[in-house]
């Protein structure tokens, strides 16, 4: 397995994540709690925090959440493992690796923000959200599409697990058959 590829998903995983924190450090330091700032006319920085999952879902305890994110990136940092030993493909190897940047950016929220920034203790802690989209508005101006705030890790997973399933089923099957 001696190869480049190695340091490259390393130093993607790195960059991704530095770049996904220090937005949420900036929004979390700069941004009272619901607070927005139109960018564009269809973009906000918004400042939310998520205490559970994807859109706020929450159906486990918090800890439970945390606990879990932490053993998928084990799963992800095995998967990426086996992947390079069977030489898979690049592009394939980037999406598993966008995914596992996401994932590691989540979990730095949950595990610090909340000791961090002194509202929990650790592994309670909420995740940054500041990314808003409201493309589509009724004539009194509410929201009608797209309403979650999601931020930079998020975006990671969601774009990844899309491209796989377009442009990756065979390699996903292949590497877990």
């Amino acid at each position: 397995m001696k190869s480049w590829k190695p340091w490259l998903i390393a130093a993607v995983v790195i960059i991704l994540v530095a770049l996904d924190q220090a937005l949420k450090l900036y929004i979390r330091t700069h941004y009272m709690p619901g607070e927005a700032h139109e960018i564009l006319p269809f973009f906000q920085l918004c400042f939310v925090e998520n205490n559970g999952m994807a859109f706020g879902i929450q159906w486990l305890p918090k800890w439970c959440l945390t606990a879990f994110r932490i053993i998928m990136v084990g799963v992800l940092g095995w998967y990426i493992h086996t992947l390079l030993k069977h030489q898979a493909r690049t592009s394939y190897l980037t999406m598993i690796t966008l995914i596992t940047a996401g994932a590691i950016g989540n979990i730095i929220d949950c595990v610090f923000y909340g000791k961090l920034f002194g509202y929990e203790t650790w592994f309670y802690g909420r995740v940054v959200d500041m990314l808003y989209f409201p493309l589509i508005h009724d004539s009194a101006g509410e929201t009608l599409f797209f309403r979650p705030v999601f931020n930079l890790a998020d975006s990671y997973i969601t774009i990844a697990v899309f491209a796989i399933l377009l442009f990756f089923r065979k390699e996903l099957n292949d590497s877990l058959s």
